[in-house]
């Protein structure tokens, strides 16, 4: 019998029976396609939350992003375009599926600068430093997993750069904001939409 974890998306290898979906989605202007399946988060089609934090996104031409759980990969995909050829974007995800999707999508959508990789967190990612880390984090999973995930993200920024997290406001956004503004002695919330909320914090805020 499969247990309530292995039917999370927040999980190595879903247990749930593959269900294959395509759709496409404008984001930032343009239309990309997506494949997704059952066994990751949001399969249907990209997020309310991670669309406002998509369109929260103020990154430029050359910075190195980290998109943290990026399911099948929206957000990092976005991040890459906005980044240019001379910036670079790192996509992680524990869930084996959501990775092997976000890979396919990447190439779908002509991305020649993101990596996708399975990462337990940044645990893949040792000595690497990012100017921004992005991340809709898997709250259903609970503070004792997520937490640990986003101060080890904060630990990995660059000096001046930045951690950008959207969050549900009835989720517990003014805990983490609370627990946030403690880790990097600030955060902001930047967006407000549709219930959600993007909380920024930054290694000596930008001006």
């Amino acid at each position: 019998m499969k247990t309530a974890m292995n039917d999370h998306y927040f999980t190595p290898q879903p247990g749930t029976e593959h269900r294959p979906y395509e759709f496409q989605a404008e984001l930032r202007g343009r239309t990309y396609s997506f494949q997704s399946d059952a066994g990751v988060f949001s399969k249907g089609g990209v997020d309310l939350g991670s669309r406002l934090l998509i369109d929260s996104l103020p990154l430029q031409g050359g910075e190195v992003v980290l998109d943290l759980g990026c399911g099948y990969g929206p957000i990092g995909i976005v991040a890459a375009e906005l980044v240019g050829p001379t910036g670079q974007v790192y996509m992680v995800d524990v869930n084996e599926r959501a990775v092997d999707l976000a890979r396919r999508n990447v190439e779908a959508n002509g991305i020649t600068n993101a990596h996708v990789v399975v990462s337990n967190g940044l645990a893949a990612l040792s000595g690497l430093s990012f100017d921004w880390v992005l991340s809709n984090p898997p709250i259903r999973a609970g503070k004792k997993v997520f937490y640990p995930m986003l101060t080890d993200a904060y630990h990995a920024l660059k000096p001046g750069g930045c951690l950008l997290v959207v969050i549900r406001t009835k989720q517990g956004a003014k805990s983490l904001q609370a627990y946030l503004a403690e880790l990097a002695g600030n955060c902001t919330t930047v967006a407000m939409k549709g219930g959600y909320r993007i909380l920024q914090c930054c290694k000596h805020p930008r001006a």
